[in-house]
């Protein structure tokens, strides 16, 4: 027994060690991205200043009845800015979609007498002509709503997918893929949502997935695929073919560990929102570790399990920090580069 305590206390010391040194790596590499890429934090939404905001009277009145019987932001998983004024969060947790305008956040309803609750939002993407397309993973549906009229309906009611997850829309090719996790694919339709290919199969070969999950297509039609349980990106051309892949399981900096969300920037470089690290990872499209952001923890450029991520064309980097309940937006600076 007392051999079995001894080697069990050893055991333990050796973790502890090794996670230093993993920490340890993480503030190296922190520290070279505030001397070379100089990403800051910008700001979040809800805003930090919200509930201190309120008057004395309100806190009183919340605190002897309750809150009012509204939504707040509680698991965000997923965020689109359409214009810099502009965001759409999906709210998992509440099954809604939020519509942040200049910092105010309001839910948008959806109407549709089929579809009233949405259980498992996982992905968005825009369209032309003020059409946004979400997907929903417990209908195994794809819907698709006008932002101005707010209609609702299933993009395509005809196709039903196996557990829908990340969707991206490629404006070179007029092309939507969306990401089919537990059939280890991906499908790409057409403006219309008429299937026009399947792409993968379950497998650890290049072009095989393993329950994939994000996907981001940038301006030159390439395509950029988290192959979550295989622990790797893949990438493709805008036709379908395989051109390289990198990432391999790990604990420290360079590796995966839940990789969720995933974008490239203006210089093309790729950010992988890892849940297990509270971290947002920069690799090179060679897989190349360049730098990482972000800790575990509830302040600015702190996460909690984070999940979907967003880059726009000025390089304002975007984080559904989940378990915060919140987005944080970040910049790159350009000058540093």
């Amino acid at each position: 027994m007392q051999l079995f305590k001894k080697i069990f206390i050893g055991f333990i010391i050796l973790c502890f060690i090794h996670v230093a040194q993993a920490q340890d790596a993480a503030i190296m590499a922190n520290d070279t991205v505030n001397e070379s890429a100089s990403i800051s934090w910008v700001r979040q939404f809800p805003s930090v200043q919200k509930d201190n905001n309120k008057g004395v009277g309100e806190k009183i009145v919340e605190f002897v009845f309750g809150k009012k019987n509204s939504i707040e932001l509680t698991r965000p998983v997923a965020v689109l800015t359409v214009d810099p004024r502009s965001y759409w969060v999906l709210d998992q947790e509440n099954g809604v979609i939020f519509k942040f305008q200049d910092e105010l956040g309001e839910i948008t309803h959806l109407k549709n007498k089929k579809y009233r609750a949405f259980t498992s939002l996982v992905g968005i993407c825009s369209l032309p002509n003020d059409k946004i397309l979400f997907t929903d993973s417990y209908w195994n549906r794809i819907f698709i709503f006008s932002a101005g009229k707010k209609e609702l309906k299933p993009f395509n009611d005809s196709l039903v997918f196996d557990r829908p997850t990340g969707i991206a829309y490629s404006a070179l090719n007029k092309e939507i893929w969306v990401v089919e996790t537990n059939a280890h694919r991906v499908s790409v339709l057409d403006e219309n949502g008429r299937l026009i290919k399947k792409i993968g199969s379950r497998g650890t070969a290049p072009g095989e997935f393993n329950y994939p999950t994000s996907i981001w297509i940038d301006k030159t039609g390439k395509v950029f695929i988290v192959d979550a349980m295989n622990f790797r990106v893949q990438i493709f051309d805008k036709e379908g073919n395989f051109l390289s892949m990198f990432g391999k399981i790990g604990d420290a900096t360079g590796y995966f560990a839940r990789p969720k969300g995933i974008a490239t920037d203006s210089y093309g470089h790729v950010y992988i929102a890892d849940a297990l690290f509270n971290a947002v990872q920069i690799f090179d499209q060679t897989g190349r570790f360049l730098y990482t952001f972000g800790t575990q923890g509830h302040g600015q450029g702190e996460f909690w399990m984070p999940a979907g991520i967003y880059i726009d064309e000025k390089d304002n980097i975007y984080v559904a920090d989940s378990y915060n309940s919140r987005v944080q937006v970040f910049q790159l600076n350009r000058g540093s580069h």
